[in-house]
C-alpha cells in the first residue's frame, strides 16, 4: 500500500529544510527532486527547455553544509531518484531517453549553483588515515563519493573522476569513481585509462571482475548495447558463468533504461539472442533475467512495439524451457 498525503510545495521544501526526523527530511527533498525530474521530462517530450526550481540547488547546499546531520544521511539526500524510480511515478508513455535527459539536466544545475561549495566540501572530505570499515568514515567516503558524482557533470569532470580513482585506497573509492568515469564520461581517454587499469589489478579476483563488467553494462547511451556485445567476447566471460551473465547481460536488462530500451530497438534485440541461447545453459538463469521486460506496457508506443515483438519471437521457439516459456507468457498476457 502508497500512502498519499497531499502537501503544498512550500511545505515540502520547509520539511526538506528543517524538519527534526530524517526520514521526513529525506522524503520531502526526494519528492521535490522527483516532481523537478518529471516536469523536466514533460516539457523535454514537449519539445521545450526545462528550467529549475533555484530552491531546489539551495537546499541541496544547506543538505550539502549541515554538520547536524549525519554524512551518510547527506549522501542518500542528495542522490537524485534513479530512472526506474521516475519511470514508475510517471507510469505510462515512458520514454527513457527523456527520463535520462532530464535527471541529468538537473543534477548539472543542483551541481553548477552548488560548484564552490560542494568542492569546498569534497577536498575536506579527503581521507587522512588508514581505512576504516566504521560507520562513520563510510559515510564520509558515501558523501565524498556522492559530491564526486555532482562535480562530474561540471566542465573537467572527468578529469577530477580519474584523480579521485588514481588516488583511491580502497574499492569503494575506486568503484565509485570507475562508476562515475564509465557512466558520465564514457568516451573520455581517462573512462578507458581507468577501466583498462581496473581490469589489469583485479583480473584474478572474479568478484571485482564481475563489477568492472556490471560497470559498463550499466553505462546509459546509445552506444550501450553495443559495448555489452563486445563484453560478451572479453575472453573473461563466459555464458556457462551465472555470475558473470548476470553482472553483464543482467545488468543491462535491468538496470541501464536508455540502453536496454534504447529506441532503435538494439537493446531488445540483443534480449532476443541472449535469453534464448541462456535458456539452454541454464534455464532458471535465462527465466530470472526474462523478468527484465515485465513492464514493457508502460513504454512510448515505439518502444512497446519492439518490445512486443522481441517477447512474441521468443515465445514462438518450440524448444523454450518451462521456466522461460512462463515467463514470456505471463509477460505478453
Amino acid at each position: 500500500m502508497t500512502l498519499t498525503l497531499e502537501m503544498r510545495g512550500e511545505d515540502r521544501f520547509f520539511l526538506a529544510c528543517h524538519d527534526s526526523d530524517p526520514y521526513g527530511r529525506w522524503q520531502a527533498f526526494n519528492s521535490l527532486l522527483t516532481e523537478e525530474v518529471i516536469a523536466a521530462f514533460r516539457l523535454l517530450r514537449g519539445g521545450k527547455e526545462p528550467a529549475f526550481n533555484p530552491r531546489i540547488a539551495d537546499a541541496a547546499r544547506g543538505i550539502a553544509g549541515d554538520d547536524s546531520l549525519e554524512h551518510a544521511f547527506r549522501a542518500l539526500a542528495l542522490t537524485l531518484p534513479g530512472e526506474a524510480d521516475v519511470a514508475r511515478e510517471i507510469g505510462s508513455d515512458i520514454d527513457p531517453d527523456a527520463i535520462w535527459t532530464a535527471r541529468n539536466l538537473l543534477l548539472r544545475s543542483v551541481a553548477g549553483a552548488n560548484a564552490a561549495a560542494f568542492r569546498s566540501l569534497y577536498d575536506s572530505l579527503r581521507p587522512t588515515g588508514p581505512f576504516s570499515p566504521g560507520a562513520a568514515d563510510a559515510g564520509r567516503r558515501a558523501l565524498r563519493n556522492t559530491l564526486l558524482d555532482h562535480l562530474s557533470a561540471l566542465p573537467g569532470g572527468d578529469r577530477l573522476a580519474h584523480d579521485h580513482f588514481v588516488h583511491a585506497a580502497n574499492m569503494t573509492d575506486r568503484a565509485a569513481a570507475l562508476t562515475v568515469l564509465a557512466h558520465r564520461h564514457p568516451d573520455s581517454d581517462f573512462s578507458r585509462q581507468a577501466l583498462d587499469a581496473f581490469a589489469r589489478r583485479f583480473e584474478g579476483d572474479p568478484l571485482v571482475i564481475d563489477k568492472w563488467f556490471a560497470i559498463q553494462a550499466s553505462t546509459p547511451g546509445a552506444k550501450a548495447a553495443g559495448r555489452v556485445r563486445a563484453l560478451m567476447a572479453h575472453p573473461a566471460f563466459s555464458m556457462a558463468n551465472p555470475n558473470r551473465v548476470r553482472s553483464l547481460a543482467g545488468t543491462f536488462f535491468a538496470a541501464n533504461q536508455t540502453g536496454f530500451h534504447a529506441a532503435d530497438g538494439a537493446g531488445y534485440a540483443l534480449f532476443g539472442e541472449v535469453i534464448p541461447a541462456l535458456d539452454r545453459l541454464n534455464p532458471q538463469v535465462a527465466a530470472r533475467l526474462a523478468t527484465s521486460l515485465r513492464s514493457w506496457r508502460s513504454l512510448e508506443a515505439g518502444r512497446r512495439e519492439l518490445a512486443r515483438r522481441t517477447l512474441l519471437a521468443i515465445a514462438a521457439s518450440p524448444t523454450l524451457s518451462t521456466d522461460l516459456r512462463d515467463i514470456v507468457e505471463r509477460t505478453l498476457h
